[in-house]
């Protein structure tokens, strides 16, 4: 296997990782779109059919904070639950300013998911 096809297989899990993500945390079609930084409704569900999509760098580095956040809420809180309502939750941590992480990520930038990442690691220890 080339590293090309590494990273294509990488892509095709790490969105089927996401799309079970989205599940947990109830997302909506608009939002998986604004945290995958993607524009195309069209794209989103045609990268979702094929089993290794050619995905852009961008979008991978924001699969792989994603799927970082939500390994860190499962390990922070053992509850699946709680974990996945967390990022629906005010919190008035520094990052937060009385907003939900969700709300943050969401602002659209791939920094703001790192923020969000690099919170849970330092809470983590």
């Amino acid at each position: 296997k080339t590293f090309s096809a590494d990273i294509a297989a990488a892509g095709g899990a790490g969105l089927r990782a996401f799309a079970r993500i989205a599940e947990a945390w109830g997302l909506t079609v608009a939002e998986q779109l604004k945290l995958l930084g993607i524009a195309s409704r069209s794209t989103f569900f045609k990268w979702r059919r094929e089993h290794e999509p050619r995905l852009p760098q961008d979008t991978l580095e924001r699969l792989s904070y994603l799927l970082g956040i939500y390994k860190s809420l499962q390990i922070l809180l053992p509850d699946p639950r709680a974990a996945d309502e967390w990022v629906r939750r005010p919190n008035n941590a520094p990052p937060f300013g009385g907003r939900s992480a969700l709300e943050h990520m969401l602002s659209g930038q791939v920094a703001d998911l790192y923020v969000v990442r690099q919170y849970l690691d330092a809470q983590r220890g």
